[in-house]
């Protein structure tokens, strides 16, 4: 097989090759929605506060309700409740379209909204997971997820870029309209799905469907436990970089918002690279996790020591790429090392660890780039990263009975060599 077949291999599924032209539809239109409701709340409060509070607005239900969402998804059928949180999200949109036309006085219709979006992610996110697992089979699942990454990449840049030139346009009302529109194209791709090519996961009995038994699922399992830790530690100090971009182009690279846009820009590209190569390889392993969870956590550190732009953002591209390969390769693996009865649960407590990332990083950075200087930041918060991910190998590795310099060091010189997967991973 030719390394361009192998990439997107997912895509001779005919149910996949659906899911994922909606997919990029519907991505690009949540982004044209968000770029929206930022500037909708700065435009009308002229506080960057009031934004930051409709990010958190979007991520707390996730934190409060994402197992109970979890729980719905493994006992119930995740076709009819993915067709009911997208009519949802698209009502919900429209409804945001008609408040942004009023011109309201007030935020509190708006931040409301945006609320009740949180919660209809929070139930319905799960199972849109396992839906996504049902389209390919279980061989390809790793391959589709990347291929996910690319696209949402793809959309996210495809989002913006849209809003921006279309917003002094339409307003803000418009782009809210458009993203009701695009939740159709999930809705009609689900529709025409052929029922026969489906790989439906089994489901959980009343007994075993609760959010107590998720739980308690993921409490005896400890490799599953070491893996949802680490992707705390990373996601919170290793990839909220839209803090230390910015802190870096207003600070030391005195680059001002355009080298922040530039940085931001060669940030999306990363993603993209990374969900590529990801998508390339045979099968995401925990020792290719870790071997890219080191290397991106030393480019971090060394990213702190960049004299300049040119140089910053030669380390912004790899540092890209290796969190997507992370991100992806930690969803492959609890997804696939996970029984089919209580996938929706392990989907929902990983989305909850990321959520809870964003909510602790972003301001946790944040106050560090103050007290310390997001050089030293980065420095800092690079080494712990490293340290993070050492103590995960060593667990992981005594988990296995594997040593620790193969569980490590084996797999970053396969990243490095580019070697097939199956070489440079000493983990299972």
């Amino acid at each position: 097989m030719s390394l361009s077949a192998a990439t997107l291999r997912s895509l001779k599924h005919h149910n996949y090759r659906l899911w994922a032209g909606a997919d990029l539809v519907s991505v690009t239109g949540t982004w044209m929605q968000v770029l929206g409701v930022n500037w909708l709340i700065l435009s009308k409060t002229g506080s960057a506060a009031s934004v930051g509070l409709s990010l958190v607005l979007q991520a707390l239900p996730t934190l409060l309700l994402g197992l109970w969402g979890g729980a719905l998804a493994d006992r119930l059928p995740s076709r009819p409740v993915v067709l009911a949180t997208q009519v949802a999200h698209a009502v919900l949109a429209a409804v945001l379209a008609s408040v942004a036309m009023s011109d309201p006085a007030s935020m509190t219709p708006v931040y409301g909204l945006v609320l009740a979006s949180g919660v209809v992610s929070a139930i319905g996110g799960p199972a849109l997971g396992r839906f996504g697992a049902e389209v390919v089979p279980r061989e390809d699942l790793p391959n589709a997820l990347a291929l996910g990454s690319v696209i949402n990449s793809g959309g996210r840049i495809l989002g913006m870029s849209l809003a921006g030139m279309l917003l002094p346009f339409t307003g803000a009302g418009g782009l809210f309209l458009l993203n009701a529109v695009s939740f159709f194209a999930v809705i009609a791709s689900i529709l025409a799905m052929r029922a026969s090519e489906m790989h439906r996961l089994v489901h959980a009995g009343e007994n075993s469907g609760s959010v107590r038994a998720g739980l308690a699922y993921v409490l005896r399992t400890p490799r599953l436990l070491v893996l949802l830790a680490l992707a705390l530690v990373l996601g919170s100090l290793g990839r909220n970089y839209q803090v230390t971009m910015a802190a870096m182009s207003a600070g030391p690279l005195d680059a001002g918002a355009g080298g922040y846009g530039l940085l931001s820009t060669v940030f999306a590209i990363g993603t993209v690279a990374g969900g590529v190569i990801a998508a390339g390889r045979p099968r995401l392993t925990i020792g290719l996790l870790l071997g890219a969870a080191l290397l991106t956590s030393v480019a971090q550190s060394v990213s702190g020591l960049m004299p300049g732009m040119a140089a910053f953002a030669a380390l912004i591209l790899p540092i890209a790429a290796g969190a997507v390969i992370i991100d992806t390769t930690v969803g492959t693996r609890v997804q696939l090392d996970s029984p089919g009865d209580m996938r929706g649960r392990v989907i929902a407590v990983q989305g909850v660890v990321s959520a809870a990332a964003g909510a602790v990083g972003g301001p946790l950075l944040g106050w560090l780039c103050d007290e310390l200087g997001p050089r030293l930041t980065l420095e800092a918060a690079g080494a712990a990263t490293v340290a993070a991910t050492l103590v995960a190998a060593a667990a992981l590795a005594r988990l296995s009975n594997v040593r620790l310099d193969r569980a490590v060091l084996l797999p970053v010189r396969g990243i490095l060599r580019r070697a097939p997967a199956e070489q440079a991973a000493a983990l299972p």
